[in-house]
């Protein structure tokens, strides 16, 4: 089901998207509505499921998780995998695609030695290719 947003509810999201812990005092200001209002809001939002959560971003780099990486894997073990990387502390994302791979897994590792050892640990579920990403350009970009 499509939920109509308007242009103060797309605004209400795009600043708690940048800021999850912004206060209703701050955003009524933002938006220039009260506060009772924009609590409304954001009830009505979180009830349609339009807003599904609250997040908290880490910086890998400080948690020596800074090398992100990529992996394109072909595989008939898809809930052996699934399974598997549902375990992997390195895992960070998992991905059904299309195409001649069937999964796309994004890790965060400490070194390039770590990658080798969590590439190893996936040898079992088929044919795989790594790609590390050597810089971040957008990452969790506001879709409104």
């Amino acid at each position: 089901m499509q939920h109509l947003l308007d242009d103060i509810d797309k605004k209400i999201m795009v600043l708690l998207q940048y800021n999850a812990r912004i206060s209703i005092s701050q955003i009524s200001k933002e938006v220039s509505m009260s506060q009772p209002s924009v609590k409304e809001r954001i009830i009505k939002l979180e009830e349609k499921n339009i807003i599904s959560g609250y997040n908290t971003v880490f910086n890998l780099r400080d948690l020596n998780r800074g090398t992100t990486t990529f992996i394109l894997l072909k595989t008939e073990h898809c809930q052996e995998l699934t399974d598997f990387c549902e375990h992997a502390i390195e895992v960070t994302d998992l991905f059904r695609i299309s195409g001649e791979y069937n999964y796309l897994i994004k890790i965060q590792t400490a070194s390039i030695e770590e990658l080798a050892e969590f590439q190893d640990s996936i040898i079992k579920f088929g044919p795989s290719k790594s790609h590390i990403s050597l810089k971040n350009i957008l990452e969790n970009r506001v879709l409104l």
